[in-house]
């Protein structure tokens, strides 16, 4: 592409920013800390995705235009064309957030939740290979949700029923 579409520091800086709020907010209620972790870890990753979303609808519905780059919009100009025909709402340029709300949630909540209730029991030897271990474990867990997430964009009823599917699936 021309230009950057999705500055890749707004979801990292986003989501250990928010992780951090919430984390000192949680202080405050009575929550072993296992749990404040993963549940500050939910708080960021939900964050994290209404924060992001724009910008990857911008990005898809720049992919999806087969068009040749010299007819391509830029970023700012796709992203206007999306709110004049579409509005804002879930069907333009929070269009997915449904999904990418599931799956920045949950992969924030394993990561965090993992790395932060085990990195204390390691030898400091061993940390690369926790974050390797809580990053591998939550893409086990977020693939079903990227799926959904790739439907969401075409199909947001359908994407709904997978996403609630896949929860059930998770629940058990």
């Amino acid at each position: 592409f021309r230009e950057v579409t999705h500055p890749p520091t707004t979801d990292s800086s986003s989501k250990f920013f928010t992780f951090e709020q919430y984390k000192k907010l949680l202080g405050y209620a009575s929550l072993p800390p296992g749990l404040a972790f993963a549940v500050a870890g939910l708080g960021s990753g939900l964050t994290e995705a209404v924060v992001v979303n724009p910008f990857e609808v911008v990005k898809v519905t720049l992919q999806a235009n087969r068009n040749s780059f010299t007819e391509q919009p830029s970023s700012f100009v796709q992203a206007q064309q999306i709110i004049k025909t579409d509005g804002l709402g879930l069907h333009g340029l929070n269009k997915g957030l449904t999904a990418t709300l599931g799956r920045h949630g949950v992969f924030n909540m394993v990561y965090f939740g993992f790395y932060f209730n085990v990195k204390n029991v390691l030898p400091v030897s061993k940390l690369f290979v926790l974050g390797l271990s809580g990053g591998e474990s939550q893409l086990c867990l977020r693939g079903p949700k990227d799926y959904g997430k790739r439907v969401d964009n075409r199909e947001p009823e359908v994407s709904l029923l997978i996403m609630l599917s896949i929860m059930h699936l998770d629940s058990r």
